[in-house]
């Protein structure tokens, strides 16, 4: 019997130790090759990332920009058509220097998340084509192609019209209160390189109940109510890579403001320093209108009126930028009224991405703004509820907030794996 046990185990022993060494020498050279592979950095903040490197897993994803190969930002703006259009922007760095590219993928409106991260991968996949194959993981790849592909004409039914229409009704219900909340909106939108065409319908309404005294005989009900209708519409007209004119005209009713009626008249032009091709990387555009104000109020104001038709003007300087460091996003936006230029409003919002250095980056927003324009604040006191459940603009003078975020991440410089176990991401509560 112990003869056949030492055979057996000699037999296992002579299987086992050639297939482990072979296993070995297989796994040395696939990482051998594994780390030439092309060593990229991803700038995309809505990616996702484990789906991208199941999709992509012959490429070395790093964690800081300066180990990169290739420095890859993804931008994304909306498109006349009702979905997104991205803008992939490869940057070469250190043995690939100089080998840069930008390619782009528009989505449909009617194309699901799911489509949509298929296609931007794809895209990926496409513009990472000419970096691998300068590495010896060029082996690894086969390129094919739908063999339905046929050149059509494609012609637009719709003539680049967009509709959307959406419908978001709450309801919330206990002893002492109740609450029914209503949003509605319609967007109708017409973009061509030469025009932008954007209506935009907007209605809320908000109706609260609370019960005093529940289950007695001196229950007591008391109702707030609050509802808005804005329709904001904008037509705006290319007149070259720099200069664009259009107006802005926005009417609406709003409780809380106190408006019965109000509409704005505004024509405006505006001018990039920067030619509108580059809006995805960078933006300087100085927008201005001056027009007119058609104001009924709902009850007489501070300053005693009932109705009035006021002159203005509005200029807003935009600035974007996005480069591999980070980003930056200011917003300046300043207007008066002709009859009193005291009655001026001053507003600054600002958004600020920076990689420090590896590993450690920084994210501050912020925003404030000087108000001195409120013309249509309600006389008369105001009472707790109206302050409680905000039923009433209240006069201030400015508005002040901001964030910050400081993130540091130190460890590997790849991160390749994808291991979707017990990810509390896989699940919505």
């Amino acid at each position: 019997m112990k003869r056949i046990i030492k055979q057996l185990l000699f037999i296992i022993t002579a299987i086992v130790v050639p297939l482990n060494i072979l296993s070995q020498e297989n796994q040395s050279s696939a990482d051998s090759i594994r780390a030439k592979a092309v060593k990229i950095f991803l700038d995309c903040h809505d990616c996702d990332m484990n789906y991208t490197r199941q999709e992509i897993p012959y490429i070395n994803y790093v964690r800081d920009v300066r180990e990169a190969e290739v420095f890859i930002l993804v931008t994304q703006q909306n498109a006349g058509g009702g979905g997104e259009q991205f803008t992939f922007t490869f940057q070469g760095q250190g043995k690939f220097k100089g080998i840069n590219d930008t390619l782009t993928y528009t989505s449909s409106p009617d194309q699901t998340s799911t489509i949509i991260r298929e296609k931007r991968t794809n895209m990926l996949k496409m513009g990472l084509m000419r970096y691998v194959a300068k590495t010896p993981l060029f082996d690894e790849i086969e390129i094919n192609h739908n063999e339905d592909l046929e050149s059509q004409e494609v012609i637009d039914r719709w003539n680049y019209w967009v509709f959307e229409i959406s419908t978001e009704p709450q309801y919330e219900s206990e002893e002492a209160n109740k609450q029914l909340e209503l949003r509605n909106s319609v967007n109708i939108s017409k973009v061509t390189p030469d025009i932008k065409l954007e209506i935009e319908m907007d209605h809320f309404f908000n109706r609260e109940k609370f019960i005093e005294n529940v289950n007695t005989d001196s229950a007591n009900t008391s109702t707030y109510t609050t509802s808005a209708l804005m329709v904001n519409s904008l037509f705006a007209k290319s007149l070259s890579e720099h200069w664009s004119a259009g107006l802005r005209w926005d009417l609406g009713s709003s409780t809380r403001e106190n408006f019965n009626f109000r509409t704005d008249f505004l024509p405006s032009i505006e001018y990039d320093i920067y030619p509108y091709s580059e809006a995805t990387h960078r933006q300087l555009r100085i927008l201005y209108g001056v027009g007119l104000q058609i104001n009924n109020y709902i009850d007489s104001t501070v300053y005693n009126k009932v109705k009035e038709t006021l002159y203005l003007h509005r200029l807003n300087i935009a600035f974007q930028l996005q480069k591999k460091w980070g980003s930056i996003n200011l917003l300046l936006i300043g207007s008066n009224y002709f009859h009193d230029f005291s009655k001026n409003r001053i507003e600054l919002n600002a958004s600020v991405r920076i990689r420090i250095f590896k590993g450690l980056s920084l994210n501050i927003n912020g925003g404030v703004a000087h108000i001195n324009d409120q013309l249509s604040l309600k006389k008369g006191d105001i009472s707790e509820a109206e302050r409680l459940l905000r039923l009433r603009e209240l006069a201030t003078k400015y508005r002040l907030e901001g964030g910050i975020e400081l993130t540091y991440t130190f460890g590997s410089i790849y991160n390749n794996i994808v291991n979707p176990r017990f990810s509390s991401s896989n699940f919505h509560y």
